[in-house]
C-alpha cells in the first residue's frame, strides 16, 4: 500500500553548544529505519513551507517534512507505533511534535486533505480543524509532546505532498564540475531529477542544454515530478540559451 508519513515540529530554536536534530533528520531517521527493516521503500523527502504569523508557535520556518512510501500493509501498524516511539523519544523537550499517517487509497476525500494543506500555507488553522478532518478522512493523527501543536502541520504537509505541486526536496544535488556549468542530462543522471525546467517559460531543457550551477541545486515538487527550475541568463556565443540554477532566495517560493 502507498502511505504518506509527515512530521512537524520536533525541533527547538538552536542553542550553541547543543546539538539540536531538525525536522527534515527525524524524517530521515524514520525513512532509513522503514528501509532498513524492510517495510517498505520509500521516496524522496519533501519540504513544505506553511504560514508563518504571530499567532503560530514555530521554531524557525514553520515547515513541515514528508515522505511517500510503498508498504506491507501487515507493517503499517508497526510503522506508525515506531514513528510515534521515535518522535517522543527524538525531538526536543521544548518541541510540539505530530504524525501524520494516510493510507493514499483509503482517503475518502483527497481532494479535502489537500485543500487543508493550502489553506495551512494561507490561514491559522486550529488543532480542532486539523483533527476533525483526520476523522473524517479515516487516516492516523497523533501528538507527541508539548502543546501537540505540530499535528496541523503534519495534516497540512501530506496534503501538500499528495497536491504533486509543492515543496522542495530535502538535501542538495551534488554534481562536480571545475567551470560550473553542466548539461541538463549530467543532472538528470545522478538520479535526483527528473525534469530540468524554464518555469517562467515553459521549457524544459534537453539533455545536451548546459547550465550555470548557482549557489544551490535542489529539486522541486511540481506536477508529482523532481524538477530542477532554472532561469533564462541570455545567450552563449553561438546564439543557444543559457540558464542557471535558482538562488537560494528564488527558491523560498517553494
Amino acid at each position: 500500500m502507498k502511505i504518506l508519513l509527515s512530521i512537524d515540529d520536533t525541533d527547538a530554536m538552536k542553542v550553541e553548544g547543543v546539538e539540536v536534530l531538525g525536522t527534515g533528520e527525524l524524517a530521515s531517521m524514520i525513512k532509513q529505519t522503514v528501509e532498513e527493516r524492510g517495510w517498505g521503500v520509500c521516496e524522496p523527502i519533501t519540504r513544505h513551507q506553511l504560514l508563518i504569523h504571530p499567532d503560530i508557535p514555530y521554531t524557525s520556518h514553520n515547515s513541515s517534512m514528508c515522505f511517500m512510501a510503498d508498504i506491507d500493509a501487515d507493517r503499517l501498524d508497526e510503522l506508525i507505533a515506531y514513528s510515534s516511539d521515535f518522535l517522543v523519544r527524538e525531538s526536543a523537550p521544548e518541541a510540539d511534535p505530530g504524525l501524520c499517517v494516510a493510507v493514499i487509497d483509503r482517503l475518502s476525500h483527497p481532494g479535502w486533505l489537500i485543500s487543508f494543506g493550502y489553506m495551512a500555507k494561507n490561514y491559522v488553522l486550529t488543532k480542532e480543524e486539523a483533527y476533525d478532518l483526520a476523522e473524517t478522512l479515516g487516516l492516523h493523527l497523533s501528538e507527541h509532546g508539548g502543546t501537540g501543536q505540530g499535528i496541523i502541520g503534519a495534516l497540512a504537509g501530506a496534503g501538500l505532498r499528495l497536491s504533486g505541486n509543492d515543496g522542495r526536496f530535502k538535501g542538495k544535488i551534488k554534481i562536480k564540475s571545475e567551470t560550473g556549468i553542466v548539461t541538463a542530462g549530467s543532472i538528470r543522471a545522478t538520479g535526483k531529477v527528473d525534469l530540468v525546467k524554464s518555469l517562467e517559460e515553459g521549457i524544459i531543457l534537453e539533455d545536451s542544454d548546459e547550465l550555470v550551477l548557482g549557489d544551490t541545486v535542489k529539486a522541486v515538487l511540481l506536477d508529482g515530478k523532481a524538477v530542477l527550475p532554472v532561469y533564462s541568463i541570455g545567450k552563449d556565443d553561438s546564439g543557444r540559451p543559457r540558464w542557471q540554477t535558482y538562488s537560494k532566495s528564488q527558491m523560498k517560493d517553494f
